[in-house]
């Protein structure tokens, strides 16, 4: 596996540990359809969650959230209806969120979470 898919699959173990620990509950991960991949799918109180995980090992090239772009956005709105339209059922109130985390070799990790990003 290339060292920057682990680093990716590092970022999203991260992300879902602190979203766990943030009293949220992991619904699923990874989940894949013909459209992309949502990386993260919680429950946070009423509100199901659709969560986007970018993951760096230093800010020497941007932070992580700079790579979320107004097409990106776009793209995890279509990926957030194909989830729902995927799992039949009560999907009144739905945000997506993003989360960064820089994570370097030696050090502590940062997790930065933003709710509502579209």
């Amino acid at each position: 596996m290339a060292a920057k898919d682990e680093l990716g699959k590092k970022g999203e173990a991260i992300a879902a540990g602190y979203l766990a620990d943030s009293g949220m509950r992991v619904v699923e991960r990874n989940w894949r359809c013909a459209q992309g991949e949502i990386d993260i799918v919680v429950r946070d109180g009423d509100e199901l969650v659709f969560v986007e995980v970018k993951t760096r090992s230093s800010t020497a090239f941007g932070h992580p959230l700079e790579a979320i772009t107004s097409r990106k956005l776009a793209r995890l709105r279509r990926l957030a209806a194909a989830w729902c339209d995927a799992h039949p059922g009560a999907h009144d109130r739905i945000r997506i969120d993003a989360v960064a985390v820089v994570a370097p070799a030696f050090g502590a990790v940062l997790i930065e979470h933003l709710k509502r990003v579209f």
